[in-house]
């Protein structure tokens, strides 16, 4: 038995999910300790041990840890939407980026943001109907007695643009309210805290709790249409409430970080490179493989210009692209 068929065996499978755990685990202890204050490893066990109040308990409690909790699940989300994505459509460049779902999530979000900025409990919900509306408007445009890859990425990209654009319209007619916009544009963790992570919580659970409750629907479509419909499921049915979890999750990422790039695309795809496509491993590895790049880039964008920092879309808009097209180049895999 090679290493390959070894890392697909399910001992192999709950190995690398143990791994990954522990790298996001790894990169979140990093991310606490180094910013514009580095604090030694000890001196935050014991700070967030006694919670005494003072200015490092404050600056782990409030500012660090929030930060750090909400892109592990930004980047889990993100990536499970992808995986789901690449599931449902059969294809595996499809993400919540190349698609259009956060783009349809993030004008939705923007316009919200403008018309109701006292209502932020309108943020997720709005950017959930923008994220699936986009969703099925690409699935509809690509289908053409069933849906080719080429279509559905065109489409996608074509829909990805049209709503790029919209967006950017929209923030040049209202530059004077668009300051606080513009990290949004990029993808951003500065300045979230608990109050963030209060307001997407609900939604994210419900789409983790979707997301692995359908996931082993994934793996009877990934048989064909008509094997599944031979097994009793009801195809379409099952198809659009996996594009409504992967919606509600890009849209739960997209509401509290912004249009972050390049995570939902590029964690799916090492994760399957290493354990193969069950989607009853695929999922939870991609998540925390996607958690474990958002906190590390994160991570990275502080460190880099201390005092003063990077958003995290500045260091993923970097190093996703090359590190994706590396992998075309040097892997191949089976989908």
């Amino acid at each position: 038995m090679n290493f390959r068929s070894t890392l697909r065996s399910t001992p192999g499978r709950l190995a690398v999910c143990a791994v990954l755990a522990f790298l996001l685990l790894c990169a979140m202890l990093v991310s606490l300790r180094f910013g514009s204050l580095k604090l030694p490893l000890k001196e935050i066990v014991s700070t967030l041990w006694t919670q005494e109040s003072g200015i490092h308990y404050q600056i782990l409690f409030n500012i660090r840890l929030p930060r750090i909790l909400l892109g592990a699940l930004v980047g889990g989300c993100f990536a499970l939407s992808g995986a789901i994505l690449q599931g449902v459509m059969r294809n595996p460049l499809a993400s919540p980026g190349i698609i259009g779902v956060s783009a349809g999530g993030g004008l939705a979000g923007i316009l919200v943001m403008l018309a109701f900025p006292q209502f932020s409990s309108l943020l997720v919900p709005a950017a959930f109907i923008g994220a699936l509306a986009t969703a099925v408007l690409v699935y509809f445009l690509a289908w053409k007695r069933g849906v080719s890859p080429v279509r559905l990425i065109l489409a996608g990209v074509a829909v990805s643009a049209m709503l790029g654009a919209f967006s950017s319209t929209v923030l040049l007619f209202n530059a004077e309210k668009a300051g606080g916009i513009l990290d949004f544009s990029i993808g951003s963790l500065s300045t979230r805290s608990w109050p963030q992570i209060g307001l997407v919580w609900p939604y994210m659970l419900a789409g983790f709790s979707g997301a692995f409750f359908l996931g082993n629907k994934l793996n009877i479509l990934a048989l064909g249409d008509d094997v599944a419909v031979g097994l009793g499921m009801r195809v379409e049915w099952i198809r659009f409430s996996l594009l409504a979890v992967a919606a509600l999750l890009a849209a739960s990422a997209v509401s509290v970080v912004g249009l972050l790039g390049f995570v939902g695309l590029i964690a799916p795809h090492i994760v399957r490179m290493l354990i193969g496509s069950d989607n009853r491993f695929l999922l939870p590895a991609s998540a925390l493989f996607g958690g474990f790049m958002v906190v590390a880039c994160d991570s990275l964008g502080r460190m880099v210009l201390e005092p003063s920092e990077l958003p995290v879309g500045i260091p993923m808009a970097l190093m996703g692209p090359p590190f994706f097209l590396w992998l075309l180049r040097r892997h191949s895999y089976e989908t």
